[in-house]
C-alpha cells in the first residue's frame, strides 16, 4: 500500500528466466555442504548429510506458490499466438479453395497469368511462415509483470486486418458467388502482401526501434554499492528491467552476505562492550522511563567518544584480514601446484604402462584433490567464500581442468578472483524470481530521472535513468599550409 501523501506504488512480478525457474522449482532437498570437508578429506564418498535452509524454504514456498499461474499465463500466450498465426496463413488458402468447393461450375478458367499467381502466393506464403518463426516464436527469456504493447497492438491489428479481409469475401465474393476466379486470386495475393508489410512493421517496433541508445541507467546494489552502467534505447520500464536483469547475472560478482557480516559484528562488538550503571539504584516504578531514557543516551554517548578510536580497530583488523589471505593464498598456490605436478608425473607413467591401467580425469581429481583440499578450505573460510564452492564442484572443476590440460593457474582463477553469477551453480544463485517497484506504470517508457528497484529476497537493484546528452559537434578548418615552417641554418659556425 501506498503511504499517506506519495503516489501508489505498483509493485509487479517479474520472472527472469522461466526455464531455470521451473527447474528449480522440482530441485529437490539440496545437499549441505560440511564446512569441514578439507580437514577430513582423504577419499571421495558418497554420502553426505540433507537438510534446507530458512532461505531455501522461503525461496521454494513462493516459486510453489507462483508456478501454476505463471505457467497458465505462459501456456495461454502460446496458445492464443499459435491460434493467430494459424488464422493468418490459412485465410489466402482458405479464399482460393471455397470457390472450387462451393460453386465450382460458374468459376471461369484460369489463363496463365492466374497460374502464375499461385506460384506467387506460394513462395510469399512461405516466407511470411519463416518470418513469423523467427521473430514471434522464440524461447520466451522472462516472464513480463504486463503485457508487451507493440506486441499486442501488432496482434490486434493483424487480428482485425484478418476480419475485415474475412467481411470483405464474405459480401463480396461468397454472397455473389463470383466466377472472376482469377480476381479471387489477386484478392487473395494482396492479402498476403499486406500481411508481408505489417511483419515489416513489427521488425521496425520490436526490433529496431529500440537499438538506437537513449537513456544511460545506472544499476547499483543495496547490499555492496556495486554499481554497472548500461545505454539503452526507447524501451518500457519492464522490458528495461529484463535487460538489466540479463546484464546482472554477466557483469555483477556473485552476491556474497558472508562479506557484509564483518562491519554488522564489529557494531556488534563497540555496543557489547558498553555497560551503563544505575547509580539511584531502583527507585521505583515512577523512575523506570527515565532510567531507561538516561540509559539510552549514556550509550550513545559512550559510543560518540569511542568513534575516534574504531578507526585503528578497523585499520588493523583490515591488515591482519589482508595478510591471512595472503599467507593462505601462497599455501594454497604451493599445494595446487605440487599436485598438478604429480598429475604431470601421472601421466607419463600412465603413457608407459598397459592402456587397462589408465586414470580417467574423474578418478585423477579425486586421487589429488585431498593434498589440496586443506589449504583450499582454509583460503576459502578466510575470504568468506565457503559456501559458493562445494567439495563435489570443486571435483567437477578438477576434472575439468585435468581433461582440457589446463595449469594450475587456470584451475585456481575460479577461486582466487569473486566471479559473476553465472560462473557458479544455479543452486548457489540467490534470487531468481524478483519484484519489480515503480511509481510510474512498468508499461510505459523510460524517461529522463526514472528511477525503479529490482528487488529479491537479499538485496535490491536500485535504477536510476539520466538521458544520454545531445552532442553538438563544430567544425574548424586548419589551413594546410600553416603547418609550413622553413628551417634556415647559419654559413658561419664557431670553430
Amino acid at each position: 500500500m501506498a503511504e499517506p501523501g506519495k503516489a501508489e506504488i505498483s509493485m509487479e512480478e517479474l520472472v527472469i528466466d522461466s526455464e531455470p525457474s521451473e527447474q528449480h522449482r522440482s530441485l529437490p532437498a539440496q545437499p549441505r555442504q560440511d564446512d569441514n570437508w578439507g580437514e577430513t578429506t582423504t577419499a571421495v564418498t558418497g554420502t553426505s548429510e540433507h537438510s534446507l535452509s530458512q532461505e531455501d524454504i522461503v525461496r521454494i514456498s513462493k516459486d510453489l506458490d507462483d508456478s501454476v499461474g505463471l505457467d497458465c499465463k505462459r501456456y495461454l500466450n502460446v496458445a492464443l499466438s499459435v491460434f493467430l498465426g494459424l488464422v493468418v496463413l490459412l485465410t489466402p488458402l482458405a479464399f482460393l479453395i471455397l470457390p472450387h468447393l462451393l460453386w465450382p461450375d460458374r468459376l471461369k478458367a484460369c489463363g496463365t497469368a492466374c497460374e502464375g499467381l499461385f506460384i506467387s502466393v506460394a513462395f510469399k506464403l512461405l516466407i511470411l511462415l519463416l518470418a513469423v518463426w523467427a521473430l514471434f516464436f522464440r524461447p520466451p527469456r522472462a516472464g513480463l509483470p504486463r503485457i508487451f504493447v507493440f506486441r499486442a497492438l501488432l496482434a490486434t491489428l493483424v487480428l482485425l486486418f484478418v476480419l475485415s479481409y474475412w467481411l470483405f469475401y464474405g459480401v463480396r465474393i461468397l454472397d455473389s458467388q463470383d466466377g472472376d476466379y482469377q480476381g479471387i486470386v489477386q484478392y487473395a495475393v494482396s492479402l498476403v502482401d499486406a500481411l508481408l508489410f505489417i511483419h515489416y512493421l513489427a521488425i521496425v517496433l520490436l526490433e529496431l526501434r529500440q537499438l538506437q541508445p537513449f537513456f544511460s541507467l545506472c544499476v547499483t546494489r543495496s547490499t555492496d554499492g556495486a554499481t554497472q552502467h548500461y545505454n539503452l534505447g526507447q524501451l518500457s520500464i519492464q522490458r528495461a528491467a529484463v535487460v538489466i536483469l540479463e546484464n546482472y547475472y554477466k557483469d555483477f560478482p556473485v552476491h556474497n552476505p558472508a562479506m557484509l557480516t564483518a562491519s554488522k559484528s564489529r557494531a556488534a562488538k563497540h555496543l557489547a562492550g558498553l555497560k551503563v550503571y544505575n547509580v539511584d539504584g531502583p527507585g521505583g516504578n515512577n523512575a523506570a522511563a527515565g532510567i531507561a531514557q538516561s540509559q539510552s543516551r549514556a550509550m550513545i554517548a559512550a559510543a560518540a567518544r569511542r568513534r575516534d578510536s574504531s578507526h585503528n580497530e578497523l585499520y588493523y583488523e583490515e591488515a591482519e584480514h589482508e595478510r591471512r589471505v595472503r599467507k593462505r593464498r601462497a599455501r594454497l598456490v604451493v599445494a595446487v601446484e605440487e599436485a598438478f605436478t604429480h598429475i604431470r608425473r601421472m601421466q607419463e607413467e600412465e603413457q608407459k604402462t598397459a592402456p587397462s591401467d589408465v586414470m580417467d580425469p574423474r578418478e585423477a581429481a579425486q586421487a589429488i584433490f585431498p593434498s589440496m583440499a586443506r589449504a583450499l578450505q582454509k583460503y576459502l573460510r578466510t575470504t568468506r567464500q565457503q559456501h559458493l564452492h562445494s567439495m563435489e564442484s570443486i571435483q567437477q572443476h578438477l576434472a575439468f581442468c585435468i581433461t582440457n590440460n589446463m595449469t594450475p593457474k587456470a584451475f585456481l582463477e575460479s577461486y582466487l578472483t569473486t566471479g559473476p553469477t553465472l560462473q557458479y551453480g544455479k543452486d548457489r544463485w540467490l534470487a531468481r524470481q524478483w519484484t519489480l517497484i515503480s511509481e510510474a506504470s512498468v508499461t510505459s517508457g523510460l524517461k529522463d530521472g526514472t528511477v525503479f528497484l529490482l528487488k529479491c529476497i537479499d538485496f535490491n537493484l536500485v535504477v536510476t535513468t539520466k538521458k544520454i546528452p545531445y552532442i553538438q559537434l563544430a567544425e574548424e578548418f586548419i589551413d594546410p599550409k600553416s603547418h609550413k615552417f622553413v628551417l634556415r641554418l647559419q654559413s658561419e659556425t664557431s670553430v
